[in-house]
């Protein structure tokens, strides 16, 4: 692989590409376009699965495509436009950018970008094309990141710099899951110090939703799972009491209510079962209970819920990316993590090489992972 620095080219790299809906990923030698106007070139360091991933995957009609988008990387050339990165820069990629301009963003309460908000076409904002291709064919983006290859581009509106002293092996999990669950905690949430907490599913977001919630000083964290295996490395992360539906004598709504003393003052739900979010509304509280649904459905994307659940107060919100303004705030996180104040390691069950990406795939699927690093070439 061979670039230039002043003039960047078209490079050819590997990739981990999607041929079919749920089929294996086959390492190709993909070409990569010169980073546009506003846009950068970065080689991937590391990049880890999450599970939207896998339901794009399964269940998407986009193909070829080249998934990821959990990643961290080093700026290998930019183009036309962009100050605020140069070559050898360490940033983290960003699946919902910021312009710092239109509406969404000046306004000081919402981080959904109205010019670099989530794509979901498989190209790029700025002109609605790809920068892969194989054998002179468009492949297609994911989350208009791609990080599932040696080298990819990016808007430079979704991509964060950071500090090169931070170890891009582990800060990779803030550019989506861990950043989400804390920031659904504190700036969806804002949990308040003794109150009582409920998580409907202890995967990766659901854990970061833990730790956000025992650094506010929670009183009472309920997980839900059915998973077991997940129960010991819960407590790490704050969980006080574990319940799993499969083995409860009586609905799971009942006995939430019965441990937290008439339901708690906030539940949220990290599955990505739309069918579990009327659940989730009412294990909380009345009067005050607060829903916070963060996952991604495989299927049935609309919600149904008992109007009483509302007339009595309770309040459903939804939350992307945990409420954060990648460019502003993950530089923060970033340094709460280099200051040991929020966990990352913990949440690495695995550590694999860029050509066993599959095995990545079988072990979230299987449960047997909350996220898998996966490690790219030197």
């Amino acid at each position: 692989m061979s670039s230039s620095t002043k003039q960047p080219n078209v490079i050819t790299c590997k990739a981990m590409v999607a041929w079919e809906a749920g089929k294996e990923l086959v390492m190709e030698e993909v070409q990569l376009s010169p980073p546009q106007p506003h846009e950068i070139r970065v080689k991937v360091v590391s990049t880890s699965l999450c599970r939207t991933d896998i339901t794009a995957w399964e269940s998407q009609a986009i193909f070829p495509r080249i998934f990821g988008h959990e990643a961290s990387g080093i700026v290998e050339s930019v183009g036309k436009g962009v100050n605020e990165f140069v070559e050898g820069d360490h940033v983290l990629t960003v699946f919902t950018g910021e312009c710092k301009t239109c509406k969404h963003c000046a306004s000081g309460k919402s981080n959904m970008c109205q010019v670099l908000g989530l794509e979901r076409r498989g190209v790029m904002h700025s002109d609605q094309r790809t920068r892969f291709s194989f054998k002179g064919k468009p492949v297609y983006h994911y989350c208009a990141v791609s990080s599932f290859s040696e080298y990819t581009v990016v808007h430079s509106g979704c991509a964060v710099k950071v500090s090169p002293h931070a170890p891009l092996e582990k800060i990779c999990l803030l550019s989506c899951g861990v950043a989400a669950g804390l920031g659904a905690a504190w700036n969806v949430a804002d949990i308040s110090k003794g109150s009582t907490v409920v998580i409907f599913g202890l995967g990766t977001v659901g854990l970061a939703v833990a730790q956000g919630a025992k650094l506010r000083g929670a009183s009472q964290i309920i997980g839900v799972e059915t998973n077991p295996e997940k129960y010991e490395k819960a407590k790490a992360f704050g969980v006080t009491e574990f319940l799993n539906p499969k083995d409860c004598k009586e609905p799971i709504l009942q006995v939430i209510k019965r441990i937290s003393g008439g339901g708690t003052d906030y539940s949220f739900e990290c599955i990505g079962d739309t069918g579990m979010v009327a659940t989730a509304l009412q294990s909380c509280c009345d009067g005050w209970g607060l829903t916070v649904t963060l996952g991604v459905p495989k299927m049935n994307p609309e919600i149904a819920a008992h109007y009483s659940a509302f007339l009595s107060g309770r309040t459903l919100k939804g939350s992307l990316f945990g409420g954060w303004k990648p460019k502003s705030d993950l530089p923060s996180l970033v340094e709460k993590y280099m200051n040991e104040e929020i966990q990352i390691d913990e949440f690495i069950t695995h550590n694999l090489p860029f050509e066993d990406i599959n095995k990545a795939f079988s072990l979230m699927r299987e449960g047997k992972c909350l996220r898998c690093v996966i490690h790219m070439p030197k």
